[in-house]
């Protein structure tokens, strides 16, 4: 099947609506890649990545301020999470990392993914909350066993997960509450010399986006059962130039008349075998992808081009140089707006539209 590349969106910078603040010592390597929900007054808030010195990260809350209606600040409201638990915590590292939330009318929650940067290195893990400010953690991610695959998908890291906002049809028609997800093959970094290890029907050893299914039916009746994730399924792998090394998704998928609109991240450059992102020369770019809603594996069409790529001195110039990286997407008065890490140092908002 060919996929088109017409995806009529676009990504339109807006400007910085969030900086590390002068001598708060959460902040002092940066703030980042948040997460993003309206509190139960109506309020939009950012749930942004805070990160203290030892790049320990924690999950802070912020109020978006306005004006003229558009994005352009916030109002600090404390931490909502931080790596408490012990699988959140090595010994040389810790951390709760980039959170993704999907308000999910049908649980009358939202649905908080995080990495947890255990003992392990990252790791997904989940979290709900009524509010935004009081989380109650589910647990790391259990991905169930599955005949054929011949691998354990929970050997490997994994980033980059996020929830549909509703049940989609699963593999055999059944309602289902579905993950993207990004698990990274290459165990080399744990155990020297064990390297690349591919699930069956992969030959393409860069990072892509894959989905996993939970009936819905089973949500309703134990919450729980969102962290025994089941029917894994790749769903695209790099395949333009801006994705050279790796792709992720970025804000929850939202609805759009096409199907589910995913805006995503392409890499390029060169990332060595470590964790350490100062030790990282890449360009983070945005794409954007529609996803099949009677089948949300499948890919409808997705961007040969970026929508977002690093220009300003705030997106070329931190911690990460060269980085755009959209982690939330929220509607206000009609109109979208994604919220993306700039060089993950600070974070800035540009505007969604439809190309008509």
């Amino acid at each position: 099947m060919t996929v088109s590349t017409a995806v009529p969106y676009t990504l339109t910078r807006l400007g910085v609506v969030m900086a590390p603040e002068p001598g708060e010592p959460l902040e002092v390597e940066g703030v980042l890649n948040p997460a993003s929900g309206r509190t139960p007054d109506g309020k939009l808030h950012l749930l942004p990545r805070l990160v203290a010195e030892g790049n320990v990260s924690r999950v802070g809350l912020a109020e978006v301020e306005f004006h003229d209606g558009v994005p352009a600040g916030v109002i600090r409201r404390g931490v909502v999470l931080a790596p408490d638990e012990g699988w959140e915590r090595g010994l040389n590292n810790a951390g709760v990392e980039d959170p993704r939330t999907t308000w999910v009318p049908g649980l009358g929650a939202h649905l908080m993914t995080y990495v947890a940067y255990g003992p392990l290195g990252p790791r997904l893990a989940l979290a709900v909350s009524t509010d935004l400010r009081g989380w109650r953690r589910l647990g790391p991610v259990q991905f169930a066993y599955q005949p054929g695959l011949d691998t354990d998908l929970n050997l490997f890291p994994n980033k980059d997960a996020v929830f549909f906002p509703e049940p989609v049809p699963g593999p055999d028609g059944r309602p289902c509450y579905a993950m993207l997800h990004r698990p990274m093959w290459d165990l080399g970094w744990f155990r020297p010399g064990e390297g690349v290890h591919l699930p069956a029907g992969i030959t393409d050893e860069r990072p892509g986006i894959w989905i996993s299914y939970v009936p819905a039916e089973e949500v309703h009746a134990d919450l729980t059962a969102l962290v025994r994730p089941r029917d894994h399924r790749c769903v695209a792998l790099s395949e333009f130039p801006y994705e050279e090394l790796k792709i992720g998704a970025g804000p929850p998928p939202i609805r759009v008349e096409e199907g589910w609109l995913l805006i995503h991240h392409g890499v390029t450059g060169h990332i060595p075998d470590t964790f350490d992102p100062s030790t990282q020369k890449v360009e983070y770019a945005a794409g954007a992808m529609l996803l099949d809603p009677a089948d949300p594996g499948r890919v409808l069409a997705r961007t040969a081009e970026p929508i977002l790529v690093p220009e300003t001195e705030d997106e070329r110039s931190g911690t990460v140089p060269n980085v755009v990286f959209p982690t939330a997407i929220e509607e206000v008065d009609g109109v979208r707006y994604v919220f993306y890490g700039m060089a993950d140092a600070k974070i800035g908002v540009a505007r969604l539209d439809r190309v008509r």
